[in-house]
């Protein structure tokens, strides 16, 4: 680390020191999400007469309320970005979001209905202020055209998933195996470190994440000018790759809900005969290929595009929707196993998981870096917060389909899924050409930039 410049403008391993700050500020927080998640329909569906008791409802009534939180959790994001751009900025938008997050998770410990619903609102609001923002101030880090704003990206999400990894391991074993209100608790603590580490890193944000002052002449000249003709291609384009998003949540987020159901009452969970593992485990496994496979995937796409092949963000995302839509192949043939003798092998489970983690790694995190290099200035974070909320619309269709499965049957979910996913990817990549023509060479022209002053008013 450079200790010759501001703290704001340090480096280390060759990204702003502030990368590390919303790394470690993101992982803490999705420590805190994945665990209430890894929990949320079991502890729905748990009987109320056992030692560790839930709330004793049906699949579907489970899987409907799971639809509607998530969604909920998400679409929030569009209040947050407006809130970030016109009241506080980013980076107190986030600071926000994380008290609210902290104060969610923290109600959710205690041991009654009402806690339940009124942390699950904390948490919706918490997540809706936080998670555009703190997404869109990793762009602000990097100047226009620098190559290392996809890096800097993929680091970023591997936050995300290291949170993602240990969450259901230890949320999920504590509140199965204990007690579910000790599982919620130990994600309260959680958010709590994250929340610390956001305080702590300020002096490593300055210039990122401020509010635009209208005072400021370059300022109110970027707030009130017209968009350009290119500007509105740029959203055009967005808005497209919005849909997607829709339908590659829409299927993968069966993961908490469906399949998280399916692990449970359907799946072969005896580890050879010395213990049976909790069906919470097995929503870390799509985190822990995110670890394991995150360099492989990135180093992929890096060799495939300096070969001069196509490696546009709405091709890989077009890629990521296909690879994601294959996994569920393996579910349909877990339900065939099922139907047959009463009961599926894990390893259905766990080769799902890692088709939809090379999607993921696809589609994902240059999904996230797209936004950024596509959006207008001044609507950079409401456009995130559209984002996020297409993730919820995705997160609640998730929840149709999993209430669909109730009465229609698994193996005509996951065939269906199987086959029209693939399709509409398919789609994409036929029509890719006049699609790039819409972004006008956003991704054109990228350089390395060994400088990593920030884009003031980010």
């Amino acid at each position: 680390m450079d200790i010759s410049k501001p703290a704001h403008k340090k480096q280390l391993f060759g990204h702003p020191v502030g990368l590390y700050i919303l790394f470690f500020t993101e992982l803490w927080e999705r420590f805190s999400y994945y665990g209430m998640r890894a929990l949320f329909t079991l502890f729905l569906v748990a009987e109320t007469t056992t030692n560790n008791p839930g709330f004793g409802w049906t699949n579907e009534e489970a899987l409907a309320l799971y639809g509607w939180y998530t969604m909920l959790v998400y679409v929030s994001s569009i209040p947050g970005g407006w809130i970030a751009d016109r009241l506080l900025g980013q980076k107190k938008t986030v600071m926000l979001g994380g008290a609210l997050l902290c104060i969610g998770h923290s109600v959710l410990a205690l041991n009654s209905e009402m806690t339940f619903y009124l942390g699950c609102l904390f948490i919706i609001l918490g997540v809706g202020c936080l998670k555009p923002n703190i997404s869109s101030m990793v762009g602000g880090l990097y100047r226009p055209k620098d190559e290392r704003r996809d890096l800097g990206f993929y680091i970023f999400y591997m936050g995300i998933n290291i949170g993602g990894f240990l969450a259901p391991i230890l949320c999920g074993w504590i509140g199965e195996k204990i007690n579910w209100h000790y599982g919620f608790g130990l994600a309260a603590i959680g958010m709590f470190l994250g929340q610390a580490v956001y305080i702590w890193g300020q002096k490593y944000l300055h210039g990122v994440g401020d509010l635009m002052s209208r005072k400021n002449e370059k300022d109110r000249e970027i707030l009130n000018r017209p968009l350009s003709p290119i500007e509105r291609d740029r959203i055009k384009v967005l808005l497209l790759s919005f849909l997607l998003i829709i339908l590659f949540w829409a299927a993968f987020e069966q993961a908490g809900g469906l399949m998280n159901l399916y692990a449970k009452q359907k799946t072969d969970r005896d580890f050879f005969g010395l213990f049976t593992i909790p069906a919470s485990i097995f929503q870390s496994v799509n985190s822990f290929f995110i670890i394991t496979l995150a360099t492989v995937v990135g180093a992929f796409w890096l060799k495939w595009r300096k070969k001069g092949r196509e490696a546009s963000s709405l091709f890989k995302i077009a890629v990521g929707l296909i690879i994601m839509a294959l996994g569920f192949g393996f579910m349909t043939a877990a339900s065939v196993q099922y139907g047959n003798t009463g009961s599926s092998s894990m390893y259905w489970l766990i080769l799902a998981y890692l088709f939809h983690t090379v999607g993921e790694l696809c589609a994902s995190p240059v999904s996230l870096s797209f936004i950024t290099k596509l959006a207008p200035l001044k609507y950079a974070s409401i456009i995130m917060g559209l984002y996020w909320a297409a993730t919820g619309l995705g997160n609640k269709v998730a929840g149709l389909i999993g209430e669909a499965s109730q009465k229609l049957g698994e193996f005509e979910i996951f065939l269906g899924i199987t086959l029209i996913w693939s399709a509409i990817g398919v789609v994409v990549l036929l029509i890719l050409k006049p699609l790039k023509r819409l972004t006008h060479g956003a991704e054109e022209g990228e350089t390395r930039m060994e400088d990593d002053a920030t884009i003031e008013a980010a």
